[in-house]
């Protein structure tokens, strides 16, 4: 049972912790967290008990919601003291806490919950605002500490997370009775308070002082002088070039396991790709451990000016991902013992291109952004150490004592199973109604990042919405017909997410006309839109997917018709037979490349399609002579299973074929026609 003392207690911290979150000035994505300590009732022995609300592991403090907060015992937790083996032993405290808590559900407590646990304080808040980070990796970090702050707020050398750092941070409350906080040397910040309103005036003032004392007391330019052959490409050339390098980055990234990348030029990462000391402030890495979890221990970083020939840029990429392997494995291999987790790939998440960008790189979409961020995070932090002092992050060691830490692993392993999809890029032509739009859905719900192409492009933009966010659709307004615009329409995914994997050519149209009626007009608008933009759209595809080095997957939406020849049809049944034969066409070819290209061949889909409610289907009940409203039924009962198809059926044969379980399988048409004879393949 809820008591009302619990929900008041949960409702504050949870508002509280909303508010905190939702300025990046304050905490990274997913970092830092909050807590609150109060007197409630046990319901088992009606006596009173204190209680710890803390944000569980994992959580966002700007999205965090009551079902995100673990839930202790205090009086268990403070007990631990007690049998506490010492920092050699450290991890075995994470475990006790499961023996803390209090009542059913709730988050699996975090690293720092003994942090919030032993404090002295009813409200506690650990964040990681980049002027407070600023001021921990400084050089002469405790010094600046007593300058910029004075008694209010006291120094913690580094230490990693844990329990040991909780004792520390306790006993300094103790010590210092009019302190509002700490600085956690290399890491980040701890406020408290006797409200939580004071405690979050704390945070805030603590960062806030922070942030003046880098404007006023800060050198101009604390990453050197810009250098002109580094300085950002027009808008326009920028974006072209990101969209050409995009999927080479991507399969590079992607040499280990399938990634999604994203694309950041925001004027602090070309301001800081255009200076003189960006290379060697780059190479000493990051330091905060949310920063180097999501941006590994250093990124990698382009060596050449953004005036560069294309092919030159690409050749020097390929020897840097190399040497970056290289590097990460001497780095892996120094400090790995038995007990240290398998190393868990070698590739960058964070690429630098001056002139240019930032590629980030994650398994999916939200993955890669977060990791964009928290290295733009990692440059104001660079910024602020250079400007009052000198940037000296945690030593490697020490980062890698938290890269492969046996509790990060852990909570690695407690992640769900990716989906089939997971990890892949799919284009959808036509994608804004009909077949699109059930394809669109499925291979979103399987894990994949959709790009909805529609000529249409508030239909698109319709779709993308009702899958979800921009992390994993898009809308783009694309004519087939039209190959600029296919080719802006081809280079939005490879800036949305890195490149493409799979792509579905399911834009077409049909009319319905006999021969002496089909006219000129008639045929070229079927052939434009079927055959000549299908042929459009694979071309630009397979540009992308052979530049990724990751194979991947063509799909055309053929029809029974490729095959059947049907009454009054001559213009849509050419159309589709062509399609069908690019099909084999491009299998042939592009075998080599790892790319499969298949076809499905639907039949008879009535309702829900954008063709049949465009006059097709008028049309074909007037030939058939049934009711346009019964031609769906109609079209099933001459159908050897008596079963209508539905866009979904469609749908469900795309992912039969792009999941992994047909990976030996190129050139095949699959019939989703509920069976018709004369259209069987022979």
């Amino acid at each position: 049972m809820t008591t009302a003392n619990e929900r008041s207690a949960a409702t504050e911290l949870v508002a509280r912790s909303n508010r905190l979150g939702a300025d990046p000035r304050n905490t990274n994505y997913a970092g830092g967290n909050t807590s609150a300590k109060g007197e409630v009732t046990d319901p088992v022995t009606h006596q009173p008990i204190t209680l710890l609300w803390v944000k569980g592991s994992g959580g966002d403090l700007g999205t965090l919601t009551e079902a995100g907060l673990a839930v202790l015992r205090l009086d268990r937790l403070r007990a631990l003291v007690e049998i506490y083996p010492g920092v050699e032993r450290e991890d075995e405290m994470v475990a006790a806490f499961d023996f803390c808590l209090h009542g059913k559900g709730g988050a699996a407590p975090s690293i720092d919950t003994a942090m919030h646990g032993l404090v002295d304080a009813a409200h506690v808040d650990h964040l990681h605002p980049d002027s407070g980070i600023a001021v921990a990796t400084s050089v002469d970090g405790e010094a600046l500490t007593k300058e910029i702050f004075g008694d209010r707020v006291a120094w913690v050398p580094w230490r990693r997370p844990g329990f040991q750092l909780g004792l520390d941070i306790a006993e300094i409350k103790r010590s210092n009775p009019d302190a509002i906080g700490v600085i956690l040397g290399g890491h980040g910040i701890t406020a408290w308070g006797s409200t939580s309103e004071e405690c979050e005036a704390n945070s805030v003032d603590m960062i806030r002082t922070a942030e003046r004392y880098i404007a006023e007391r800060g050198k101009a330019d604390p990453f050197g002088a810009e250098l002109a052959d580094l300085r950002p490409l027009p808008e326009d050339e920028r974006r072209d070039r990101a969209a050409a390098l995009a999927p080479v980055i991507r399969g590079l990234a992607s040499t280990d396991r399938a990634q999604v990348g994203h694309f950041t030029d925001t004027p602090e990462v070309l301001d800081f790709l255009s200076r003189a000391r960006q290379p060697e402030l780059a190479a000493l890495g990051t330091s905060c451990p949310d920063h180097f979890l999501r941006t590994k221990v250093r990124p990698m970083v382009l060596d050449l000016p953004p005036s560069a020939p294309l092919t030159h840029v690409v050749d020097r990429l390929r020897e840097l991902h190399t040497s970056y392997r290289d590097d990460y494995r001497a780095y892996y291999e120094r400090y790995a013992d038995d007990a240290t987790p398998p190393m868990r790939g070698a590739d960058p998440a964070i690429v630098l291109v001056p002139g240019v960008g930032m590629f980030s790189f994650g398994a999916n979409k939200q993955t890669a952004r977060v990791a964009g961020e928290f290295y733009v995070n990692a440059i104001n932090v660079m910024r602020g150490a250079e400007a009052i002092s000198t940037y000296a992050p945690i030593d490697e060691r020490e980062k890698f004592r938290i890269e492969y830490w046996v509790l990060e692993e852990d909570k690695l392993r407690r992640m769900p199973k990716p989906k089939a999809l997971a990890g892949r890029v799919a284009f959808v032509t036509g994608g804004g109604s009909g077949i699109g739009r059930a394809i669109a859905h499925r291979l979103a719900a399987e894990g994949a990042c959709v790009v909805v192409a529609d000529r249409d492009g508030v239909a698109a933009q319709t779709v993308a919405e009702e899958i979800g966010s921009a992390d994993v659709a898009v809308a783009v307004t694309a004519d087939v017909t039209d190959p600029a615009a296919v080719a802006v329409a081809l280079r939005h995914a490879a800036l949305a997410f890195g490149g493409v994997d799979l792509v579905v050519n399911n834009a077409g149209l049909s009319i319905s006309k006999p021969l002496l009626e089909t006219t000129e007009a008639d045929w070229d608008l079927q052939h434009d839109v079927m055959a000549k933009g299908s042929f459009l759209v694979a071309r630009e595809a397979a540009r992308i997917m052979i530049a990724q080095g990751m194979g991947g997957d063509i799909v055309y939406i053929s029809s029974k018709n490729s095959l059947f020849a049907g009454p009054n049809n001559i213009a849509y049944g050419a159309a589709k037979a062509d399609q069908a034969h690019q099909v084999r066409l491009l299998a042939a070819e592009l075998g080599e490349h790892g790319i499969r290209v298949n076809g499905i061949n639907p039949d008879g889909v009535v309702r829900g399609s954008g063709i049949f409610a465009s006059g097709w289907g008028a049309k074909r009940a007037a030939v058939y002579g049934v009711p346009e409203e019964e031609l769906g039924a109609y079209y099933a009962q001459r159908t050897l299973l008596k079963l209508e198809v539905l866009p979904e059926h469609v749908a469900n044969a795309v992912f039969a074929l792009t999941a992994g379980d047909l990976s030996h399988t190129t050139g095949l048409h699959i019939p989703v026609d509920a069976g018709v004879a004369a259209a069987f393949l022979r």
